[in-house]
């Protein structure tokens, strides 16, 4: 399910970005953000210094195909920021998710606390992440630039036993 990226499946991993923002990303941020977003933190330049500067790449697949891919950087023993977590469209919502964040906690035992960021307007993903089990702990918006913001939740995990997941069935809209 998760295969490891290297420096030279970043084509893939650009490609791959490309089409999963376009596909989600315009109704919540705009067009013009979409471009913004994937120029400064997915051209090859970019997610070359991602990988210099300790980000791991992972791709999801099913059926030999990549169909997501996930960035994660350990920060300190026992804790590690999920940079990305990007599944395609034809995919989600049928547990492929649940299962690739089950690939991710097995191949990082050793973390206790998952902290990411995630867009407040993306509902479906700040949902998925609540039956994830993480919890919202800050919202902020943060200038990136060009006069755009990440008007962001900062989500956390904390792990007694990380493989078992919180079965809330909540949500909002």
């Amino acid at each position: 399910m998760l295969r490891r990226a290297t420096p030279d499946d970043l084509s893939l991993l650009h490609e791959l970005a490309v089409h999963i923002w376009w596909e989600h990303y315009p109704a919540i941020i705009g067009n013009d953000q979409v471009t913004y977003m994937l120029e400064r933190g997915y051209s090859l330049d970019a997610l070359q210094q991602q990988m210099r500067d300790g980000q791991q790449f992972f791709f999801i697949d099913m059926d030999a195909q990549a169909v997501g891919y996930v960035g994660i950087t350990v920060q300190e023993p026992g804790k590690a920021f999920l940079n990305k977590f990007y599944l395609d469209g034809q995919v989600r919502g049928k547990g492929t998710g649940a299962q690739a964040f089950d690939a991710l906690l097995k191949t990082f035992p050793e973390v206790q606390e998952f902290k990411l960021q995630v867009n407040r307007r993306n509902f479906k993903s700040v949902n998925f992440y609540f039956k994830m089990g993480f919890t919202i702990s800050d919202s902020f918006d943060m200038p990136i630039g060009n006069g755009y913001s990440m008007d962001d939740f900062l989500m956390v995990k904390v792990c007694g036993i990380c493989s078992v997941q919180n079965k809330y069935s909540g949500g909002f809209e």
